[in-house]
């Protein structure tokens, strides 16, 4: 399993990794593939500092990438205090009594945390320059492409850039902007995406860009069969995320770890639903009862981003520390139904890479 992107990166399989965590991005860096760390969640660029660090001493010396969330226009911004003032009283008495109905208790006294301000383009920004300070490879945006002179930084600090798109033109866009892999992320997916799916977005979108940019396959891949069938539409890697949900190394991101866990091993890959209700733009999310209230008749509209996170954020801390698998509110792609049991990242990866070469086995059987 080798293509230009394993060259171009340095790492033995063209297998990208997109998590929150760090333990997950560098035992996939360490294991063959690249860990690419979600930046979304460093409210503090110091935190964010520190834990770039620890990535560096901690992958091996192999390569690694980061993530960030950053709009391509940018917008008026203000701090958390201030867009607070702009989240209607009608929904926040809605979310306190959701989560009263639902028994989520409260926080104790004194602990609860801001909104992400990962969201906001002036934070994300601040993502790009401590990573510029470390040694990631790679640097992808959540939301398509950043701003032209983000890109050009990007280059001149030695990073490729690479921007997630859920049509062909919006990819075309991209790459007319400086961008240098396309990640084409179809409707399966965890999170931000689109409403394509994968079968049909990923060769559009490599027709569309042509043989010269580089595109990852992305939605709905959690084994090798699937790595297999990325390739085959024409993509040179593939960027997966929620499998690594499922792993040992992703329990260090938080102590309540065993409500999601039983959430996603007893979820089917109907047990998801694209929503607005995380961060007011449409992501994907596992369906509990905390998604199910928000699409009961007479539920507010969500907000757009940044204020729907800002205004559940509160509520997100309280259904992690109630540890109830029922309510939780977690973004997963529809590869939630394979996701059947934890294991370590290592045996992951080598069960992506032993599938992927008995698919490859069987199709060249058929071929004759």
């Amino acid at each position: 399993m080798r293509t230009p992107i394993c060259d171009e990166f340095g790492i033995e399989y063209p297998i990208l990794a997109f998590t929150p965590s760090e333990h997950v991005a560098a035992a996939v860096s360490r294991a063959g593939g690249l860990g690419v760390l979600g930046c979304v969640r460093f409210n503090d660029t110091e935190e964010l500092d520190r834990t770039l660090t620890w990535m560096d001493e901690n992958t091996d010396g192999k390569p690694y990438g980061v993530d960030v969330v950053m709009p391509m226009k940018i917008p008026t911004e203000g701090t958390s205090t201030d867009l607070s003032s702009y989240i209607p009283e009608e929904h926040k008495k809605f979310v306190d009594e959701t989560l009263l109905k639902l028994g989520v208790p409260p926080l104790p006294e004194g602990e609860g945390r801001e909104g992400v301000l990962g969201w906001l383009h002036s934070m994300a920004r601040s993502h790009v320059d401590v990573a510029l300070q470390h040694r990631p490879v790679f640097i992808a945006n959540a939301l398509g492409s950043p701003p032209v002179d983000v890109i050009e930084q990007c280059h001149a600090g030695g990073l490729k850039v690479g921007a997630l798109a859920g049509a062909p033109k919006h990819a075309l866009s991209h790459v007319a902007n400086g961008v240098d892999i396309i990640i084409a992320q179809g409707y399966e997916a965890g999170g931000h995406t689109g409403e394509i799916a994968s079968m049909v977005l990923t060769p559009d979108i490599v027709d569309a860009v042509g043989p010269d940019v580089p595109v990852l396959g992305a939605g709905g891949i959690g084994s090798g069969r699937q790595v297999a069938a990325s390739l085959a539409l024409g993509a040179q890697g593939v960027w997966t995320g929620s499998i690594w949900l499922g792993t040992e190394e992703y329990r260090n991101l938080s102590a309540n770890h065993s409500a999601w866990e039983t959430a996603f091993t007893r979820a089917t890959s109907a047990d998801t639903v694209r929503t607005r209700v995380y961060t007011g733009k449409p992501a994907r999310l596992l369906k509990t009862k905390w998604t199910e209230a928000w699409a009961e008749e007479g539920a507010p509209q969500p907000l757009p981003m940044p204020l729907q996170n800002l205004l559940v954020a509160e509520a997100h801390n309280r259904i992690v520390a109630s540890n109830n698998p029922d309510v939780i509110s977690m973004p997963v792609g529809q590869i939630v139904g394979r996701m059947n049991e934890v294991r370590p990242v290592a045996d992951v990866m080598a069960s992506l890479v032993a599938e992927f070469e008995e698919a490859v086995a069987a199709l060249n059987k058929v071929n004759g």
